[in-house]
């Protein structure tokens, strides 16, 4: 649980207690500094969330998958915000409608260590504060990518994925990423 008391998402928490959730990430890291730590958070049934309260799951693997490494495209983002040296966007070409991300003004490497990460969680919470208030209490999925680049994702779960997406990796998204920056602005 991200906190003691009952609250179904994330966007209920303060900030005092996402900073919280963000000094369990970190200690959790350097309790085991071997292998990969995903961090991550579902919010709702149809996110794949087992359970009706915001929480994290942490899961080690033995190596960083390819896909977090990555390096993410902020040339091409759509800003809705930036505070405390951090930007919330909406990437180009996002997988589904509302999709933000969460990161450094400028690449940093090592999430865990970082002193952004604490305002990161923070801007996270105000990134499903801001998604809920567009479209709703809609499930999602959000994770750290740990990297040279680190970064969260969020992705809102408001289109069932299919065929294509599932079967070619080819993300259908009715939703222009300026237009959802725009609604996430207001």
């Amino acid at each position: 649980m991200h906190t003691p008391r009952h609250a179904r998402s994330i966007s209920e928490l303060s900030d005092d207690e996402l900073s919280d959730v963000a000094e369990a990430w970190r200690r959790r890291r350097e309790s085991e500094p071997h292998g990969y730590l995903h961090a991550l958070v579902n919010e709702g049934r149809e996110a794949g969330s087992s359970l009706p309260h915001t929480h994290s799951q942490l899961v080690w693997l033995p190596d960083p998958p390819v896909e977090t490494q990555r390096q993410v495209d902020r040339e091409r983002w759509t800003i809705v915000t930036e505070r405390d040296g951090l930007v919330l966007a909406c990437p180009y070409a996002s997988r589904l409608p509302y999709e933000v991300v969460v990161a450094p003004r400028d690449p940093r490497a090592n999430a865990f260590g970082d002193d952004l990460l604490s305002a990161a969680i923070a801007l996270l919470g105000d990134a499903v504060r801001r998604i809920h208030s567009a479209a709703g209490a809609v499930p999602l999925n959000a994770w750290l990518h740990d990297s040279a680049d680190w970064h969260i994702e969020l992705v809102p779960r408001l289109s069932i994925l299919a065929g294509v997406e599932l079967g070619a990796a080819w993300w259908i998204n009715a939703l222009a990423p300026e237009d959802a920056a725009a609604a996430l602005r207001s």
